[in-house]
């Protein structure tokens, strides 16, 4: 008589990253219990998913996390007071630009698209946008230390500068999911820092 195979085993990390990547490029509401239920491990079964995961939502509000611990790192530098702030704005800029077209995973942001509805519940998941007001605090901030340190001038409109630059990360993964290239986008970041140089003192 045969001996049945070693029952594979679940491997939890890289279930949440095939279930990222589904939500990622169809969007929370796309997605179906179905799509994500085949897509992890190869498959698994609803039972196995839901002790697992507890529910779709649950799953998404884990995935988005587990985005933000990665991916979504690359605005980390406007946080880091070491780099002066016109510099933290466009390494920023351009980190992002840069992951939003590597290939190994879907197109544009995952935070950014949650804006539109694409990639987050309707009622629910509040990690989106916490992260994007986290962001615009931090390109506030850039802004304002630039003021007090006397590069930017004094009466620099603060709120239109953050505006500014937050919208153009947010664009950019638009751009990106339409397939405009990083080259592409990475001219435009040098172009939206020109912005910056126009409020020097």
């Amino acid at each position: 008589m045969a001996q049945m195979g070693r029952p594979r085993t679940f491997d939890r990390q890289a279930a949440l990253e095939q279930a990222m990547h589904l939500f990622w490029e169809h969007g929370y509401e796309a997605t179906s219990l179905s799509q994500l239920k085949a897509g992890i491990a190869g498959g698994i079964s609803a039972p196995s998913f839901y002790a697992a995961f507890g529910s779709k939502e649950a799953l998404y509000n884990e995935v988005m996390a587990l985005y933000l611990q990665t991916h979504g790192r690359v605005t980390e530098s406007l946080f880091d007071d070491t780099l002066p702030p016109r510099e933290a704005i466009e390494l920023a800029l351009r980190r992002s630009a840069k992951m939003q077209c590597e290939a190994g995973h879907p197109r544009g942001c995952m935070v950014a698209l949650g804006v539109i509805g694409v990639c987050m519940p309707q009622d629910g998941a509040t990690l989106p946008s916490e992260n994007r007001q986290r962001t615009r605090e931090g390109i506030r901030a850039c802004i304002e230390r630039a003021i007090a340190d006397g590069e930017l001038a004094g009466d620099t409109d603060v709120q239109a500068l953050t505006s500014a630059y937050d919208s153009f990360l947010l664009g950019l993964s638009t751009l990106a999911r339409d397939g405009i290239e990083h080259l592409a986008l990475d001219a435009a970041v040098t172009q939206i820092m020109k912005l910056w140089d126009g409020c020097r003192r």
